[in-house]
């Protein structure tokens, strides 16, 4: 099969000899294989992507916002799939199947998206409950518990997913998890403990107050600043505007 596979990736030079052939590949970083007709295993190849959205969203956020902790979030999640890649290449276990057409790394020991999503929920669970501002109603704190065990919830999902494709097995999604939750915990008490105070220090910086970078660590409710901010800001002009109309 693998053989024919290979055979069918092949397609004649345009440029040159039509006997001449060029073994075309995909970008397999985002190519996902699912059984045909199999609607579940559609889903969870779907859910399987949630990393690379994730990725995109937070150099999003990055750009247009330029949060500080934002950027630490990010560099944790890069320095956790950097490890993953050094255990993959230490450990060397391989994959269930083997005979994939495109594979981004054919060893599985830990599993990248495990630890991936288990680094990010963790993470994002400690920041929920420690950094952001705690209402005095638990009820009122109801939006971080969804979130948090939505968090968990696709963490869960993408696991199992990687397992029900046949990308990993099932101690290699667990490894990754483990692997995942502990980088997370640690990660957040760095950004806690070290990195948090040189923050302003940062942002008051020549290069911070350049690239606009900002640091709202003190500000209990961002949301809420930004928006009675701008309301104030807009109703300052407008009155201005009026002014000069008037004269």
């Amino acid at each position: 099969m693998a053989g024919a596979e290979k055979s069918q990736n092949l397609v004649p030079n345009p440029s040159g000899d039509e006997k001449d052939f060029i073994e075309w590949t995909a970008i397999s970083l985002t190519h996902v294989e699912y059984p045909k007709g199999d609607i579940v295993g559609k889903v969870l190849a779907m859910l399987s992507l949630v990393p690379v959205s994730l990725l995109v969203s937070f150099f999003t956020l990055i750009i247009f916002r330029r949060e500080l902790h934002t950027m630490c979030y990010l560099l944790g999640i890069l320095i956790n799939e950097i490890i993953n890649w050094v255990l993959k290449h230490l450990i060397r276990e391989i994959r269930p199947i083997r005979d994939r057409a495109v594979l981004f790394s054919e060893f599985g020991m830990p599993s990248s998206h495990s630890q991936f999503m288990w680094f990010f929920s963790i993470y994002l669970t400690f920041f929920l409950f420690v950094r952001v501002y705690k209402n005095c109603n638990w009820y009122d704190d109801l939006w971080k518990y969804v979130i948090s065990l939505s968090g968990f919830l696709s963490a869960i999902l993408v696991s199992y997913s990687r397992v029900y494709l046949g990308y990993h097995t099932v101690s290699q999604i667990t490894w990754g998890g483990i692997i995942g939750l502990t980088l997370g915990t640690v990660w957040f008490l760095v950004v806690q403990f070290l990195l948090t105070p040189l923050f302003p220090f940062i942002a008051s910086s020549p290069i911070g107050e350049f690239f606009m970078v900002r640091d709202s660590t003190l500000i209990p409710h961002v949301l809420w600043f930004e928006y009675t901010s701008s309301r104030s800001e807009a109703r300052s002009r407008q009155r201005k505007v009026t002014s000069r109309k008037s004269q």
